[in-house]
């Protein structure tokens, strides 16, 4: 059975795992109606659309500004 010769650092343990707990950036779309940019699948906080549809009646924003 093989066995370590020697101890292994806690450099070199924290600097294995930390490969684990990099972070990615999050993905990024735009709003096809407004063209601000959203996380994908998620409704759009500008206008209120989600998938060229409208779902919440935004602040300051309306249907008939589309028009």
């Amino acid at each position: 059975m093989a066995v370590p010769k020697q101890k292994t650092s806690r450099a070199k343990t924290r600097s294995r795992r930390a490969q684990n707990l990099k972070f990615n950036k999050p993905t990024v779309s735009v709003c096809p109606v407004c063209e601000t940019p959203i996380r994908p699948h998620h409704i759009c906080e500008t206008c209120g659309f989600y998938k060229d549809e409208p779902v919440l009646v935004a602040e300051g924003y309306s249907e008939l500004n589309e028009e």
